[in-house]
């Protein structure tokens, strides 16, 4: 019997719990019930089954339980049940009958804490975060999106690791991170999905960004940040700069720590002619330019590419500053933020129509989510007068983007054979 009490009282709670009688707020009378069909209740319509007398035997002592009041179906009395209707009166009863904690009482628990972390907490993104759930709770509306309301340690634990990467002051790793935080090197990457979806959710900043290049912004690493380099310039090493490296003798560049960039100094301001971020690792590898420094983004830069940039520039302040990514909205958008967050005057290199209609044939179809982006982009690129419209509105128009490795006559040849 246990197995099917359990079933019909579970799902009678839950549909009182979603119902406007739990919530106080009916005018008219309102009935919670229980409908017997194939999908609710399929072993009631298996002939080949024994469960038709067990669930008629569960059904009758519910009832004389006072749980529920049995509805025959018309004609069929005491042979086909319709419906259970829940005695609404009983609920409480109900509730401690199943070991179940009533849904009021999970809302009541999680309001109490979310509101002891916002009386404490200035950081803006756990603050807004903070701020809907709360919002949400009082409508009694589902927060499931981002916690689970019976489990109200793991609730804890997220917001305490949205706050301690906001106040993060000091690079680590994020195994070091979890530990220095919650005492086990494991339960931060256990979140990390959810960390990012509420960073990109309540911070227009992070609208475009992966979760790793979210963390990178607060010093937070999965491996150790390095940054690449290429190209024209001379590195000047250690705390009294005497020793240098010549980046024009390495075919391939260097890749330098970002712990070590405090004691690196670049110089070359007569044969740095331009300064080019390279949005993708092969691209950056293939790409050969001559009289330039060309650095690796990586995607989204982060704290430490922006402190060398500007290094650069303050270096080299009359070069000529291009970026160079994917030819789609996030390769636009990492553009923008990078001319925002750097202040260092960046303008497009091979991203326009040019590329596009070169490169094709290698072109990728545009997604329902690429389509609806794009639009978004475009109108706001129209608005601020930006000088890659046009490509937008070719992408559009062919419904393509392309990837930045398509671009370049080695590649082309390369394919072509």
């Amino acid at each position: 019997m246990a197995r099917f009490d359990d079933r019909i009282l579970n799902r009678l709670l839950d549909s009182y719990e979603n119902s406007s009688l739990a919530k106080g707020t009916n005018k008219v009378a309102v009935h919670v019930d229980f409908r017997f069909n194939r999908q609710s209740i399929p072993e009631y319509f298996d002939e080949s089954s024994l469960a038709y007398e067990a669930i008629h035997a569960c059904a009758h002592e519910l009832e004389a339980m006072g749980f529920v009041r049995i509805v025959w179906k018309k004609g069929k009395e005491d042979h086909i049940i319709e419906k259970l209707i829940l005695n609404d009166e009983k609920t409480e009863e109900i509730y401690q009958y199943l070991g179940r904690r009533p849904h009021a009482s999970y809302v009541k628990e999680n309001l109490e804490l979310i509101r002891s972390f916002r009386s404490s907490c200035s950081s803006p993104v756990c603050g807004s975060f903070l701020k809907w759930l709360e919002e949400r709770l009082c409508k009694d509306l589902t927060v499931k999106e981002f916690i689970d309301l019976t489990c109200q340690k793991e609730t804890e634990q997220l917001i305490q690791a949205v706050r301690a990467v906001e106040e993060n002051r000091t690079e680590s790793y994020v195994r070091e991170f979890s530990i220095r935080n919650f005492s086990d090197s494991k339960i931060f990457e256990q979140m990390h999905g959810k960390i990012g979806k509420i960073f990109r959710r309540f911070s227009p900043e992070f609208g475009g960004m992966d979760t790793e290049d979210i963390l990178a912004e607060y010093g937070i690493y999965h491996t150790p940040n390095y940054i690449y380099l290429k190209g024209q310039g001379i590195l000047f090493l250690g705390k009294d700069g005497d020793e240098k490296i010549d980046l024009s003798l390495l075919k391939q560049g260097i890749g330098l720590s970002g712990e070590d960039l405090p004691y690196i100094r670049i110089k070359g301001r007569e044969k740095i002619r331009k300064v080019i971020t390279i949005e993708n690792l092969t691209s950056f590898f293939r790409w050969q330019e001559k009289d330039s420094l060309m650095i690796y983004l990586g995607g989204y830069h982060n704290k430490v590419r922006r402190q060398l940039l500007r290094e650069i520039y303050e270096a080299v302040p009359e070069a000529e500053y291009l970026h160079f990514g994917d030819i789609d909205v996030g390769g636009f958008e990492i553009y923008e933020d990078l001319c925002r967050k750097t202040g260092i005057p960046f303008r497009l290199y091979h991203m326009g129509t040019a590329e596009l209609e070169k490169y094709r044939r290698f072109g990728k179809k545009l997604t329902d989510s690429d389509k609806k982006r794009l639009k978004a982009l475009r109108e706001q690129a129209e608005q601020d007068g930006a000088d890659y419209t046009a490509a937008l509105k070719y992408m559009e128009e062919h419904e393509m983007k392309l990837e930045q490795e398509c671009i370049g006559e080695d590649l082309m040849e390369f394919q072509q054979k």
